[in-house]
């Protein structure tokens, strides 16, 4: 049996006719970069995370990036983040000139140690940036209480987390500005590069609008150096066509993750993710701690199960970031993680039987290998 990690076209055959509907409608009125198919998105995407204000961003990247600039952040300035996560998160900080300030993540749940965030912090702090990786919010009630007791600004990085919840509040909201990416792999994903701002600030919406669009609040008249890091048209359409049935697939990925829960459990050398109390996780990964990880993703390989790694190399451990000088041991939960977390295919058309075989043949791989040594 065959198992893809993802299947994006099982999906978009599900929506094909409303896609080419909204493709067509931007076409006729040739509002590719910018404009009312994106404002229309906007508004919808403000409503879905409970934010006064959403900006329309050419990628997750962006998001972050403008987030910081829009914020004051410049060169020497510090910003607290974790080292389990995609680059994106501490290159966005490196690209205005700031410095990454890794704590390291709670071997449960595999985000922000709160215990270790004040620790951190020093004169030159400019935000804290908690990770919601693999779509389970970070432990946001400490971390939003050590932010606001020093004056610093929360800002979450919900890449990974669309729909997701910490104590009934949508991922995003929680913070001074959330940020997101619709990569086309996330569970709201467009057809090319696309992200968003949520914030329930006006004036940092109006700095993040302007920075998007070469730094103008009007035509020709530009109040600050910006970019272009609009979004454009088409992925806003998109996205509003499946924005209306993210609650459906997110529900979808969470019936897949109980079932995973249910296979792996009588399994020695699987340490299955766990979701948080008062967290709701949507699983835009299935991460599992595995025993004997590389070897696990070969055979199954083999076995035509396609898995993924997230993330082999910790950020303080990668050459980009040499220049910190923080070696192995640094992080140690991190470095755990990194080299035993194995993506298990998971997306809402994902059918049971798939996910049966998937743990038959991750218990069958591991009865040969073996205990770890």
């Amino acid at each position: 049996m065959r198992v893809p990690y993802l299947d994006l076209k099982a999906q978009y055959e599900s929506i094909r006719g409303e896609i080419a509907g909204a493709l067509d409608a931007v076409i006729a009125r040739t509002a590719f970069a910018g404009g009312p198919f994106v404002e229309k998105f906007e508004g919808e995407f403000a409503e879905f995370t409970g934010s006064e204000h959403a900006i329309g961003v050419s990628s997750g990247t962006s998001a972050l990036w403008l987030t910081f600039l829009a914020l004051g952040v410049e060169p020497g300035d510090e910003i607290i983040t974790v080292p389990y996560t995609f680059i994106a998160t501490a290159e966005t900080i490196s690209f205005c000139g700031a410095t990454p300030v890794f704590v390291d993540v709670d071997d449960v749940t595999y985000t922000m140690d709160p215990a270790l965030v004040e620790a951190a912090i020093t004169p030159k702090t400019k935000a804290i940036v908690p990770v919601h990786l693999y779509g389970q919010p970070a432990n946001m009630g400490p971390i939003l209480e050590i932010g606001e007791s020093h004056g610093i600004p929360v800002v979450e990085d919900a890449a990974q987390a669309h729909g997701a919840e910490y104590k009934g509040r949508p991922a995003g909201s929680l913070g001074h500005a959330g940020c997101f990416s619709f990569y086309p792999g996330k569970n709201l994903g467009a057809y090319g590069e696309a992200g968003a701002v949520v914030t329930d600030d006006g004036e940092l919406a109006a700095t993040i609008r302007m920075l998007r669009d070469h730094g103008q609040d009007r035509r020709y008249y530009h109040k600050m150096i910006g970019w272009n890091a609009r979004m454009d048209g088409m992925q806003a359409a998109v996205l509003s066509v499946k924005l209306k049935r993210l609650g459906d697939w997110n529900e979808a990925r969470r019936e897949k993750a109980r079932m995973y829960e249910a296979g792996l459990g009588e399994i020695d050398g699987v340490v299955a993710p766990r979701e948080a109390e008062g967290r709701c996780h949507v699983y835009h990964v299935y991460s599992a701690r595995v025993a004997h990880r590389d070897a696990v993703f070969d055979a199954l390989r083999e076995r035509e199960i396609q898995c993924g790694i997230h993330y082999p190399v910790p950020i303080h451990l990668q050459e980009a970031y040499a220049h910190l000088g923080l070696g192995e041991g640094s992080f140690p939960v991190s470095e755990r993680c990194a080299t035993g977390a194995l993506s298990l295919p998971i997306y809402p058309e994902l059918e049971p039987e798939q996910i049966e075989f998937v743990c038959s043949e991750m218990g069958t791989v591991l009865a040969e290998l073996g205990p770890e040594a």
